[in-house]
């Protein structure tokens, strides 16, 4: 599936890798490692961009999605359980935690209640997380997970029966490469990716590598974000938009503010694929009451609390809805 290593900051991106490859097992410091830099400084951002074709993926379609792509399974996924009077359920797991033996196992319980699944890719400063998340991260790398890893696991468990979202920080998807990344995800089930640290206008090389596969990059708005950017933003988003309810980290246990419903109707007036809230939502009470103003609700660390604590996740997943 892979070859050879991916291209760091400022590399030329190309075509999806067109044979398929079995990914090896990673050397630190290399393609798919934990290994940090500063993102953003390393002139990717700054390159010029106006020699490079737009990637073309070669590879098969994913398995069990027949002919939809990949970023349309996600949005289609959200809109049958709107179809079916339900509020889209996106759970999110940090891959590997709390027990790395287990990871296809739970990811198996959980799939069976979500319409999709955002799998955290563990890193060092996950500067958007709150305690809970960095907590299970730090875990997560120190038992060996990697970014290389999590793509093994997906691909050897075959299909899970919904879309895979991954949820990473910039640097792992720069060391392993952006066209290997493309690539492995359409022979692992991930339909798309979250990168909280990426900005819209420094995605170019990322967005490029991903649309050549079909794949989705789901972009992020706040109660803070202008009209004109949220237009943009949504625009830009495939799959859905991500619309964060409160102001700071993920795993707040307050009231979501009053405003919130106003929000969401928003950003559901401009965005044309659907939208899911998230950040700070724990209870059925609030998956309700959001399910009136989004497509769907992400519950994150609410479900890391559960797993921690050692309890089915499907127990505490069905209570929601």
């Amino acid at each position: 599936m892979l070859r050879g290593r991916g291209p760091v900051a400022g590399a030329r991106i190309g075509a999806c890798a067109g044979r398929r490859q079995t990914l090896g097992a990673e050397k630190p410091g290399h393609a798919g490692s934990d290994r940090a830099f500063r993102t953003r400084r390393q002139g990717y951002a700054d390159a010029d961009k106006s020699h490079r074709p737009r990637p073309v993926c070669r590879q098969p379609t994913q398995r069990g999605a027949g002919q939809v792509k990949p970023h349309a399974r996600i949005s289609a996924a959200l809109r049958d359980a709107n179809a079916a009077g339900k509020t889209g359920l996106v759970p999110y797991i940090t891959a590997g935690y709390p027990d790395k033996d287990l990871f296809i196992d739970t990811l198996r319980k959980i799939a069976a209640v979500a319409d999709c699944v955002e799998v955290g890719v563990p890193f060092s400063d996950p500067m958007a997380d709150g305690v809970t998340i960095q907590r299970a991260s730090q875990q997560a790398i120190a038992s060996g997970v990697s970014l290389r890893w999590i793509l093994q696991q997906l691909e050897a468990a075959g299909d899970l029966g919904v879309p895979i979202i991954l949820m990473s920080y910039l640097n792992p998807l720069l060391v392993f490469g952006y066209e290997q990344l493309a690539d492995a995800c359409l022979h692992s089930g991930v339909c798309g990716f979250i990168v909280p640290d990426l900005p819209l206008e420094e995605g170019d090389d990322f967005r490029a590598a991903l649309d050549g596969c079909d794949l989705a990059l789901i972009q992020l708005v706040t109660p803070a974000t202008p009209p004109e950017r949220m237009k943009i933003l949504c625009a830009a988003s495939k799959g859905f938009v991500y619309a964060v309810t409160i102001r700071g980290i993920t795993g707040g246990a307050k009231a979501l503010p009053a405003e919130v419903p106003a929000y969401l109707d928003g950003v559901r007036a401009i965005a044309e694929i659907p939208v899911c809230a998230g950040f700070g939502i724990r209870s059925a009470e609030q998956v309700a009451s959001l399910g009136r103003h989004a497509d769907g609700v992400i519950v994150g660390s609410a479900l890391v609390e559960q797993l921690e604590a050692g309890n089915d996740p499907t127990d505490f997943l069905t209570a929601l809805r």
